[in-house]
């Protein structure tokens, strides 16, 4: 395996055996990164000190081609607008359309079909790209009002999904580079993998900015008349470029995250049959179409994916950069410009916070209940201890989306099969986590009871 694919196990080993939970990596060129997995400064560092932490050019720079100015990929006034206007798509009546419209639909016309004829045909099926296809139709429906139909029975070769993937998987290429340098050169040559960045990114912004006149001039392709687009267009956002990053940031955020944290919940669950059982007990307490109150009460299965999560974080690491000269909580100094990561993947590994049984999958350190019997409760984690979805001012807007969206698909998917991994996953990450080559599965339909 090459470094880089090792590069998140290779530093969540160190910093998990270092006393105070952090510690100075050299990469060389008279450059210093900080990495921590120590709380208090994850909170220092995202809220505390927020605006001493910014995102910075190295992330901005390298990333400018493809998310140009969209919410994450900026600070300041251009990030709290783009916030402020996107927070009024995840209200309660929103998430409730959501999960028993869109993600709904997904379920009964696209991914149960294509489960049910695995199972027939007893055939093996890439089960990340099932996954992925899922959440990037449901992602671009709430940001575009567009339906790409990605995961149509026939997994067609959508062409903005695959020019979107194209550029995702280039662009976290170029943080891979000896030196930023050698990218920046073969973009201004246009040569190599600059020169096919160039064209997915072209293809992908093209793509948007065609949704957005068809918006402009009333034509709406989405299930749901109420988008994010809509919301940007409406709040006086025309410039097409402008309107197309936010689009672009949005679904990047929302595409490889739950599709992630799905992938390695069902690689999960399948070695840990107890733990599947309680699932399934608390999905055969609720309707086969399961209404947004349904699936919010659904806690032992929320906690599963907690769980889940803290091992497989779907985004490991996440840095940010020094303005000015700081000391975190720890006593580490900080020199303007330095780049500090935290480590939620190691995080979700520390001793310390998780116990001696840290290693094991076992969602009831999630739950409580006061009398054996009665129902489980959940406990919810410090969110600077648990930062898998940020924390403080950042903190994932769609994160109560994300876990209805896989509540409702986990209770639909295991009623009715199961879920047989056929090799053992090989992890690695790029811009978030996946299985290297894939998640091949076989489908088993359950007998009904």
């Amino acid at each position: 395996m090459k470094i880089s694919e090792r590069f998140v196990q290779w530093t969540s080993e160190i910093v998990t055996s270092t006393p105070n939970l952090t510690f100075a990596l050299r990469p060389g060129f008279g450059l210093q990164v900080i990495i921590t997995a120590n709380a208090a400064n994850v909170q220092h560092i995202l809220k505390s000190h927020f605006d001493n932490y910014i995102k910075g050019e190295v992330i901005t720079n390298t990333l400018r081609d493809f998310l140009g100015d969209g919410i994450v990929n900026v600070d300041g006034d251009s990030w709290k607008l783009q916030r402020q206007v996107s927070s009024h798509e995840f209200n309660t009546k929103s998430l409730r359309k959501f999960v028993e419209h869109v993600v709904g639909h997904e379920l009964s016309k696209r991914l149960i079909p294509i489960l049910r004829n695995a199972a027939d045909n007893k055939s093996v099926v890439n089960f990340q790209d099932i996954l992925q296809r899922f959440s990037f139709d449901n992602i671009c429906n709430i940001a575009f009002g567009y339906d790409p139909a990605y995961l149509s029975p026939s997994l067609p070769q959508e062409k903005f999904a695959v020019a979107f993937e194209q550029a995702v998987k280039l662009s976290s290429e170029r943080f891979n580079s000896l030196s930023p340098y050698s990218w920046k050169i073969k973009r201004a040559l246009n040569i190599g993998s600059e020169k096919q960045l160039k064209i997915a990114i072209n293809q992908v912004r093209e793509f948007a900015k065609e949704i957005i006149r068809k918006n402009k001039h009333g034509n709406t392709y989405s299930i749901e008349p109420v988008d994010l687009l809509s919301r940007f267009l409406s709040s006086g956002h025309s410039d097409e470029d402008c309107v197309a990053d936010i689009v672009i940031n949005f679904i990047l955020a929302g595409r490889d995250t739950t599709s992630a944290a799905l992938t390695w919940f069902f690689w999960l669950i399948y070695n840990h049959p107890e733990v599947e059982i309680e699932i399934l007990r608390e999905i055969r307490e609720i309707s086969k179409a399961p209404t947004y109150d349904e699936v919010k009460d659904m806690v032992y299965t929320h906690a599963s994916l907690c769980e889940s999560m803290r091992l497989y974080p779907p985004v490991p690491m996440d840095s940010k950069e020094a303005v000015n000269d700081d000391v975190l909580p720890d006593g580490t100094t900080v020199k303007k410009g330095t780049r500090v990561i935290y480590h939620p993947y190691a995080m979700g590994r520390v001793k310390k916070v998780w116990g001696a049984d840290w290693a094991e999958f076992r969602p009831t350190r999630w739950l409580q209940r006061e009398v054996e019997g009665e129902k489980w409760s959940f406990v919810s984690r410090d969110p600077f201890t648990y930062p898998v979805f940020q924390a403080g001012p950042r903190i994932c807007l769609g994160k109560d989306m994300a876990f209805l969206q896989m509540k409702r698909m986990v209770a639909c998917v295991l009623r009715q099969f199961r879920v047989v991994p056929v090799a053992e996953p090989v992890f690695i990450s790029d811009m978030g986590t996946k299985m290297k080559g894939g998640f091949p599965v076989r489908i088993e339909e359950r007998a009904t009871k």
